[in-house]
C-alpha cells in the first residue's frame, strides 16, 4: 500500500479523471484537482460527488497563476495533466479553442510544474489521434509510428507530446506521455460515440426513441475501459526514468461491429434503427486505429482486465439501470 503520497489531477472531473481518483486513494494517496468554474455546478462534478477525500479548487489550464497557487499550495509528488477539449469531431467546430485548451494549456502546465514543484513526476494524456492515417506495415500504431494527425484535435495533441518530450530533455524534468488508444465506460459522455450508442439503443429498446443517427460506421478504433487505462497512468509515474507508452488492447473493431453487439445484447438488429448522418462526418476521417502495448506489458507490466464485450456490456447495465430508475 503506497503511503502519504499526493497526487494533483486536472481533468479530474472527467471519466479518466474520476476514475484515476478514486483509483488514487484506493492506494492512500492525498488526491486533489482543479475544476473549470461553470454556473451549473451540479454537472460539472457529477462524477466525483460521491468521491470522498478529494481536495478541489477552481482553476484553468488558460490561467497559469490557478495552476502555480494549486500546486503551490498542494505540493504534489505527482502530477496528471487529464483536462483538455477531448472532443475530435467538434475540435472542427472550435479550434482555436482546443488549440489554446489542449496546446498552450499544456505548456502552461509544464511551466507551473516547472516553476513550483520540479521534483513532482508529470504525466500527459497524450492520444492515439496523433497517429492520424500512419499506420505500420504490421497494421499496428506503436511509440515508434510517424505521427500525421488528421483534425485539430490530433495536431494539438501533437504539439502537447512533444512539449513534454522538449521539457524532459531541456530542463531534465520526469514527464511522461501515455499514448491512449479510445477508451469507454459508462462515465463516458454520451456525445461520444460509444455511449451514443449504448444510451440509444436501451431507449429504443424501451420505447423511448425511434432511431440513432451515427456519422462513419466503417471506422475501426481500439477501445479499452477507462478503468484499465488509469491504472496504466500510475504505472508510468512509478518508474525510475521518464518515457512514453501505448496504452491501447491490441484489438480493433468498426463502429458497426459494436452497433451490431449492443443492439444484440437487446435483442434487436441495429439495422432497423441506424441511419448515418452527413453531420456527423468528420471533414477527414481518420478509418483505423489499433495499438501496440507490448511496451508498457512487458516493462512495466500492465494487464487488461476488461474485454470488448465486457466493458459494452457495464455500459448497458448502467443504461437499463438509469431509466429503470426514472420510471420509477
Amino acid at each position: 500500500m503506497v503511503k502519504n503520497k499526493k497526487a494533483f489531477i486536472t481533468g479530474i472531473a472527467g471519466q479518466d479523471g474520476s476514475y484515476l481518483a478514486e483509483y488514487l486513494l484506493s492506494l492512500g494517496y492525498e488526491v486533489a484537482g482543479i475544476v473549470r468554474r461553470n454556473s451549473t455546478v451540479e454537472h460539472q462534478r457529477n462524477r466525483i460527488d460521491e468521491i470522498e477525500g478529494i481536495e478541489l479548487s477552481y482553476g484553468d489550464l488558460l490561467d497559469q497563476s490557478s495552476i502555480e497557487n494549486a500546486l503551490l499550495s498542494f505540493q504534489p509528488d505527482e502530477i496528471y495533466n487529464l483536462a483538455a477539449q477531448s472532443h475530435v469531431r467538434i475540435s472542427y467546430d472550435i479550434p482555436q479553442f482546443t488549440t489554446q485548451t489542449n496546446a498552450l494549456g499544456v505548456l502552461n502546465m509544464l511551466e507551473a510544474y516547472r516553476r513550483v514543484c520540479p521534483k513532482a513526476k508529470f504525466y500527459q494524456a497524450s492520444s492515439s489521434e496523433m497517429f492520424g492515417s500512419s499506420v505500420d506495415e504490421d497494421g499496428y500504431q506503436r511509440e515508434t509510428t510517424p505521427m500525421t494527425p488528421v483534425s485539430p484535435y490530433g495536431c494539438t495533441k501533437v504539439f502537447g507530446y512533444n512539449i513534454v518530450r522538449n521539457y524532459r530533455n531541456a530542463y531534465k524534468l520526469h514527464t511522461n506521455n501515455g499514448i491512449l488508444f479510445n477508451h469507454e465506460s459508462p462515465r463516458r459522455g454520451s456525445n461520444f460515440v460509444t455511449n451514443k450508442v449504448v444510451k440509444s439503443a436501451v431507449m429504443i429498446s424501451l420505447g423511448l426513441q425511434d432511431k440513432l443517427e451515427l456519422g462513419n460506421m466503417d471506422a475501426y478504433r481500439d477501445w479499452g475501459h477507462s478503468y484499465d487505462y488509469v491504472r496504466a497512468m500510475h504505472l508510468i509515474l512509478q518508474q525510475d526514468k521518464p518515457g512514453d507508452y501505448v496504452v491501447a488492447t491490441g484489438e480493433t473493431r468498426s463502429v458497426r461491429d459494436m452497433c451490431e453487439y449492443v443492439f444484440s445484447k437487446l435483442k434487436l438488429d441495429y439495422r432497423d434503427y441506424v441511419t448515418q448522418n452527413p453531420k456527423f462526418i468528420r471533414p477527414e476521417e481518420l478509418p483505423y486505429l489499433k495499438g501496440d502495448s507490448s511496451k508498457i506489458r512487458k516493462e512495466l507490466g500492465w494487464e487488461l482486465t476488461y474485454t470488448f464485450e465486457g466493458m459494452m456490456d457495464e455500459m448497458i447495465e448502467h443504461w437499463l439501470e438509469i431509466f429503470k430508475k426514472e420510471k420509477v
